[in-house]
C-alpha cells in the first residue's frame, strides 16, 4: 500500500504494545518508520534490466521470515539517535521496530499486487485482494487514532486503530467473496465455463470492484458495485496472451521472450496483447475503470532488438479528469 498507510499501521500496532504512556510519541515514530522500511527495496533497480525492480519489490524485505531481521536493522539505525538511547532500551526498540516492520508485508498481502510472504520457500505472490493500494477510508481513521493516542497519552486509541484496521480488512474479505459470487453468476448467464476468477477493489475504495474471469482462452472483465446499492457495469473481453499467435516473430530463446515470462510471473498470468498499441503487453488486472481493459502498466517489445536486449517497461498511470469522474459516478451515482 501507500507509504502513509504502511507507516501509520506500523505506528498503531507498536503503540498498542506500550506500557509507559510517556513513550507513545516515540514508539509511534519508531513504528511508523519501521512500517515503511520494507519498501526500501524499490532502490534495487537496473537501467539495463527494467524488470529487475518487479522481481525484488515485495520480495525478501516483505517475507515473514525476514521480519525479526528487518526489525533489528531498523532498531540499530534508530538507536543511533541519542534521544532514543536515553529514553528506551535497545531491546524495547527492537520489539517495537519488529512489530511495526511486521505489519508491512501482511498489509501488502491484502492488496492485489502480490507479495512474496513465504520467500525463500515459495515464490508464489500472495494477494488476498481485500483492499486497494490507496484507501482513505482505511487510512484516515488510523491517523486520527494514532495522533489522539499521542496527544491524550492513552494507549486505548492506538488499540482502537488496530481494531479498525482488522475490521476494515475483514469487511474487504467479505466483499471480495460477494464480488466473486456475482462474477460467477455473470459467467453462468453468459454460458461461460470459468477457468479462474479474481475480484479486486478499484482505486481508493471497497465499494466498486473489478471482476476478471478467464474462460476458453479469453479474459472477461466487469464492474461490480456492492455498496451502497448493488449495480453491475458490463465490461469488455480480450484474448489471453499467446506469444506464438500475438508475436509470431519473437525468438523463444531471446531475452525478450524470457522477460515476458518474468512479467507473466509478476502479473500472475493476467497478460494480454494491447489492443491499442502494437508490440505492447499489458497487465489487465489494473485499469482505472473496472469494466475496461486498459492496463496501467506493461512491457513493450522491439521487433528489431538484439538477442540479449531487454523489453521496455511502460507505465500509463495518467488519470484524466474525465475518466476519474466516470469512476466517481460508478461508485456513487445511480
Amino acid at each position: 500500500m501507500d507509504p502513509v498507510s504502511q507507516g501509520i499501521l506500523g505506528a498503531s500496532f507498536s503503540q498498542s504494545a506500550v506500557q509507559n504512556k510517556k513513550l507513545l510519541g516515540l514508539v509511534g515514530f519508531i513504528g511508523f518508520m519501521a512500517g515503511m522500511a520494507p519498501d526500501l527495496d524499490i532502490f534495487i533497480q537496473s537501467h539495463e534490466d527494467p524488470l529487475l525492480f518487479l522481481e525484488f519489490h515485495r520480495q525478501f524485505t516483505h517475507a515473514l521470515i525476514f521480519i525479526p531481521f528487518g526489525g533489528l536493522i531498523c532498531a540499530s539505525l534508530f538507536f543511533l539517535f541519542s534521544k532514543i538511547r536515553q529514553s528506551i532500551s535497545f531491546k524495547k526498540v527492537w520489539i517495537f521496530s519488529t512489530i511495526g516492520y511486521g505489519t508491512h508485508g501482511l498489509l501488502d498481502g491484502c492488496t492485489s499486487y502480490g507479495t512474496l510472504l513465504f520467500w525463500p520457500f515459495s515464490y508464489e505472490r500472495i494477494s488476498w485482494n481485500n483492499i486497494s493500494i490507496i484507501d482513505p477510508l482505511f487510512t484516515v481513521p488510523l491517523i486520527i487514532f494514532v495522533f489522539l493516542s499521542i496527544y491524550l497519552r492513552r494507549v486505548s486509541f492506538a488499540r482502537f486503530a488496530v481494531i479498525w484496521a482488522l475490521f476494515y480488512l475483514a469487511v474487504g474479505l467479505v466483499l471480495n467473496d460477494r464480488a466473486l459470487d456475482i462474477g460467477k453468476d455473470l459467467a453462468d448467464d453468459r454460458g461461460h465455463q470459468v477457468d479462474r476468477i479474481v475480484a479486486k477493489p478499484t482505486f481508493a475504495n471497497v465499494f466498486l470492484w473489478k471482476v476478471i474471469y478467464e474462460s476458453n482462452g479469453k479474459f472477461y472483465t466487469d464492474g461490480v458495485r456492492l455498496l451502497p446499492r448493488k449495480k453491475i457495469f458490463s465490461g469488455a473481453s480480450i484474448n489471453k496472451l499467446n506469444t506464438s499467435r500475438d508475436f509470431a516473430w519473437l525468438d523463444d530463446t531471446s531475452q525478450q521472450a524470457r522477460d515476458i515470462k518474468r512479467f507473466n510471473w509478476f502479473s500472475q498470468d493476467y497478460l494480454a496483447a494491447s489492443p491499442e498499441h502494437p508490440n505492447q503487453i499489458i497487465d489487465i488486472r489494473y485499469s482505472l475503470l473496472p469494466n475496461q481493459i486498459s492496463g496501467l502498466w506493461g512491457i513493450e517489445l522491439n521487433k528489431s532488438a538484439e538477442a540479449n536486449e531487454h523489453v521496455k517497461y511502460i507505465s500509463t498511470r495518467n488519470i484524466s479528469k474525465g475518466r476519474f469522474k466516470d469512476l466517481l459516478l460508478m461508485i456513487f451515482g445511480d
